[in-house]
């Protein structure tokens, strides 16, 4: 193995030789080499600097783009909750009311989420939801998240930052369970506004 090292050690040398004497013959014809390598480096470097900055622009402004367009559609939150690709899964309009109040039910590592969008009456719907999911699940944390522009509510566009900031109180296996019992109490059919979604996360099960 040491006898392996040291022929290595013996092929790199000269290759790095061969470059330093071919550089400086290259620099003796011609002086101004040093300055053309540095400037095409800053050149390129400024390049991708500028591509990444672009890059992250782009991204910012497409994301909020498409907040924009689906923000008062019904069904916007709904959207942005199954767009969360880790850690949480979201079974919508669990409850619906005629006037188009709905109630959406999430859970993940930090228990259940009863997230609720539409007038004032929805807060209604969404402790409805909050007895019958303790029912079901006895002792694990559920959460109320009110949606909306209004004045303590969550826009949709915070809303997955929102969500991923919950503090962890189920464990994988816990939370499995969770998912099994509230799987049978099901939810609604409902139409989910299309367009494109920031996915931060992970994938949703």
């Amino acid at each position: 193995m040491f006898k392996r090292k040291a022929r290595e050690k013996k092929i790199k040398a000269p290759r790095f030789q061969t470059f330093r004497d071919a550089y400086a013959v290259t620099k003796q014809v011609k002086p101004w080499i040093s300055i053309a390598l540095i400037a095409v480096f800053l050149v390129t470097w400024a390049i991708g600097i500028a591509l990444l900055a672009a890059m992250l622009l782009f991204t910012r402004q497409a994301g909020s783009a498409a907040y924009v367009s689906i923000e008062g559609q019904i069904g916007a939150g709904a959207s942005v909750l199954m767009a969360i690709r880790k850690g949480w899964t979201t079974t919508p309009a669990v409850a619906v009311s005629r006037n188009q109040d709905m109630v959406h039910r999430s859970v993940g590592r930090a228990g259940i989420v009863i997230s609720g969008e539409g007038s004032d009456s929805v807060r209604q719907m969404m402790s409805d939801e909050r007895k019958k999911a303790e029912r079901f699940a006895p002792g694990v944390p559920v959460i109320e998240i009110l949606i909306g522009n209004e004045e303590n509510r969550t826009p949709i566009r915070k809303l997955q930052k929102q969500m991923r900031r919950l503090p962890k109180k189920l464990s994988a296996h816990q939370m499995r369970e969770v998912r099994a019992r509230l799987k049978a109490v099901g939810g609604m059919s409902m139409p989910i506004p299309k367009g494109p979604m920031p996915t931060r996360g992970g994938k949703i099960r």
